[in-house]
């Protein structure tokens, strides 16, 4: 299962390059070129519970840096 993570920005939130190392510090690697800003491979099947969880803490992650997502996760 794979997870993707597209981002939108607020001019007045974190520069790019700190949200960008605290989405690599959770295990998320940049994926230019296929619609989203990045990828989480999960290495194996992961639940519903387990993709909310995740989303969960990449919100906590983001708080307070004036960035918006979208997350789609998907069997591969």
């Amino acid at each position: 299962m794979k997870t993707y993570l597209l981002l939108q920005f607020d001019s007045e939130g974190a520069p790019y390059s700190d949200v960008a190392e605290v989405l690599e510090d959770m295990g998320f690697r940049r994926e230019p070129g296929n619609g989203y800003d990045f990828v989480y491979d999960w290495g194996r099947d992961a639940t519903v519970k387990d993709s909310l969880r995740f989303a969960d803490q990449i919100q906590e992650a983001l708080r307070g840096k004036s960035v918006f997502f979208r997350i789609e996760s998907v069997e591969e």
